[in-house]
């Protein structure tokens, strides 16, 4: 599905770290540059030079955080807001056709066991390990 995504989104200019970087700013606006990495799951620098590319294109903006001026703040810009809508478009389009197959009441029960799973996974999420770290199990790569 990401993969098709890709394609979709590839045909109005967008890579897909930049759709990921659109995406989480649109969700969180006003990240620092080092939280959206942890969210990227990439080095700092790397998400330094993905907002660099951004913020040519006018696509985001940084702004100092009033309470430490060594931290910028990441927003989206008007022209980032349209194309993240269209993105909004693109992945409403795709999970259409990906459920194309299915009635409205099978529609229906996989958005609630889907949603029931997300909640689940939340969940866990939220739980702290009981057991420490160094007592765990290793786990295999």
């Amino acid at each position: 599905m990401r993969a098709s995504f890709d394609r979709r989104v590839r045909r109005i200019g967008l890579t897909r770290s930049q759709w990921l970087v659109l995406s989480r700013l649109h969700r969180h606006p006003g990240i620092s540059q080092s939280e959206l990495a942890e969210m990227l799951e990439v080095e700092r620098a790397t998400a330094g030079r993905m907002i660099d590319r951004m913020e040519r294109r006018d696509w985001l903006v940084r702004r100092p955080d009033p309470d430490d001026r060594r931290v910028n703040r990441l927003y989206l810009t008007a022209a980032a807001e349209r194309v993240q809508a269209e993105m909004g478009r693109i992945a409403e389009t795709l999970l259409d056709d990906a459920m194309a197959c299915l009635d409205e009441g099978e529609r229906e029960a996989l958005t609630g066991m889907m949603e029931r799973v997300k909640g689940q996974l939340l969940s866990l999420g939220a739980r702290r390990p009981t057991v420490p770290a160094a007592e765990r199990p290793a786990v295999a790569p």
